[in-house]
């Protein structure tokens, strides 16, 4: 009888999170943070799942998803928006999304929680009808705004598509100014900080607007960083800005890249303020870790590791 009673109480304190998107950087990032600070974590399969269904129970859902066609943001964004407020109101769950700077538009400066959405781009426009779709919505959401991602496990992030894509030929892919200082957010980091306001949401408000700080440099000191780590001469090679614009209509990815190119020339870091009030025991990994990520041997995107050194499939 003691037996059930704890199981039952065990049960009742266990907490879920539902990932979408679990193979992509911040879903697969999610996953494992959740894991270890002991959340049950549940992965939706767009492909074959009901999201209403595998939201039953859920606690929390975590959005990493993205359109699986580039151009089909403008009716794939709000269906996925409509499917997860849908769920999300289902089983009483909060929302978490990885906000952007999109949003913002061609604004240099500090950004934070006030600064104007002023968007002109497609995606910017999009970004901030789905965003107040959430808040319109009456569900629990937390966007936790971020600048540029970077992944240790080289999933599709900034480092490994663009700045360090010709780094073994000692060079650093220069898409704007030298001098251009840019907002980056390490995703492990970014993962926890989602655990600890899940598990902060009951003191939070309905919608909720963050600024994820992370950290700022140049691409300059970014070439010096790497020097140093690599011993050796590291020079600076253009971005190839022509062939985006060549490619655009027929890649996707270079149609996206062409349409946000405004944005590796825009100097800005995210304002901590209300981070910093939010999460005061928050400890983001050091800045030269973060800096030369991108320089480890290149893993398996589509696994991520436990603490204890188990592989999870994502």
């Amino acid at each position: 009888m003691l037996l059930l009673s704890s199981l039952l109480l065990l049960r009742c304190m266990t907490k879920t999170v539902l990932i979408l998107g679990a193979s992509g950087k911040i879903g697969s990032h999610s996953a494992e943070a959740f894991w270890n600070a002991g959340w049950t974590v549940r992965k939706f399969d767009r492909a074959t799942g009901d999201m209403r269904n595998a939201a039953e129970g859920a606690d929390v859902i975590v959005n990493g998803m993205n359109p699986a066609n580039y151009k089909n943001w403008n009716t794939a964004i709000p269906q996925i928006t409509r499917d997860v407020i849908d769920a999300a109101k289902h089983s009483g769950a909060s929302v978490i999304i990885p906000g952007n700077i999109y949003n913002f538009g061609d604004q240099p400066g500090t950004l934070s929680e006030t600064t104007p959405h002023l968007a002109t781009t497609r995606k910017g426009k999009i970004r901030i009808e789905m965003e107040e779709a959430y808040r319109a919505s009456s569900v629990q959401t937390i966007v936790l705004r971020a600048g540029n991602f970077i992944d240790p496990m080289q999933n599709g992030d900034i480092l490994s598509l663009v700045l360090f894509r010709s780094i073994k030929s000692g060079k650093v892919t220069l898409p704007g100014p030298a001098d251009t200082q840019q907002a980056y957010a390490y995703v492990p980091d970014w993962a926890r900080a989602a655990v600890i306001l899940a598990e902060k949401r009951d003191a939070l408000a309905t919608f909720e607007d963050i600024p994820f700080p992370g950290h700022a440099f140049t691409y300059e000191e970014l070439r010096q960083k790497a020097a140093d780590a690599l011993g050796r001469k590291v020079t600076f090679t253009a971005f190839p800005w022509w062939l985006m614009t060549l490619a655009a209509p027929v890649w996707g990815l270079a149609y996206e890249m062409k349409e946000m190119r405004y944005q590796y020339a825009m100097d800005h870091t995210l304002d901590g303020v209300k981070f910093t009030r939010l999460l005061p025991e928050f400890k983001p990994t050091d800045r030269d870790t973060v800096m030369t990520t991108g320089l480890r041997p290149q893993v398996d995107p589509h696994q991520t590791v436990r603490a204890g050194g188990e592989a999870v499939g994502a």
